[in-house]
């Protein structure tokens, strides 16, 4: 069981040798699916593409073994991780690469190795998960904070004051006119003392810049990147 089972050549596989490989790669694919899907935040098109991947890839390993090309398809095989649009975040990339793994191993015919390594690592992911290991309590009161000014308001320094009673630490990240230029929007990245006090703290930024729109949001994964 733990020799690979595909003794045949691409161009003799037979089709038992063929379906054995594909079916444990789709069982796999949907298990580490599950996983990915338990207490996170998912898309439909993610976790349906995450549960076929290692079925695609252990095709194509079927399809170049035992060719001095299998090389090259390896590499091009973990290149389709560019697949998607937007980076994604660290989990979500390192499950495409946890199912494009079981997927070369069935491929390559070692399916106890490929079904005890998805097994292994999904139970980790899931007591990891449990116990909360990695959470950043300070990271979840980081906040995108934007706000509009009118053009003759100087807005070096006016917000100081009220960011240094709510917020540990903050950074102004961008500012832009808009319309026609009678008006500014700055973008802050702020990290709140307390999250109940949001409602104060919006509160005490409309006095300072006239009522106009403000606006805070929970900081994304790729925003945390760009900072």
């Amino acid at each position: 069981m733990l020799d690979s089972t595909l003794t045949t050549t691409a161009a003799t596989l037979s089709l038992t040798d063929f379906l054995i490989p594909v079916a444990a790669s789709f069982i796999i694919g949907l298990a580490l699916a599950l996983v990915h899907m338990f207490r996170n935040r998912y898309s439909k098109s993610f976790v349906a593409t995450l549960a076929i991947l290692p079925a695609i890839v252990c095709v194509v390993i079927m399809a170049v073994n035992g060719n001095i090309g299998a090389g090259v398809a390896v590499a091009g095989a973990f290149s389709l991780v560019r697949f998607r649009s937007a980076p994604g975040t660290a989990r979500e990339i390192g499950a495409l690469f946890l199912a494009m793994t079981t997927g070369l191993l069935t491929g390559m015919g070692y399916i106890m190795y490929a079904t005890v390594f998805a097994a292994i690592t999904g139970l980790v992911i899931l007591i990891y998960q449990a116990i909360g290991f990695g959470d950043n309590k300070a990271e979840a009161n980081r906040k995108s904070l934007r706000i509009t000014i009118p053009e003759d308001l100087d807005y070096t320094g006016v917000f100081d004051e009220v960011f240094a009673k709510y917020t540990k630490d903050h950074k102004l990240v961008s500012s832009k006119t808009s319309n026609m230029g009678s008006m500014f929007k700055l973008t802050y990245d702020v990290t709140l003392k307390d999250p109940g006090e949001e409602k104060e703290f919006i509160d005490k930024l409309r006095c300072r810049n006239g009522n106009l729109e403000i606006s805070i949001s929970t900081l994304m994964q790729h925003d945390v990147a760009e900072l």
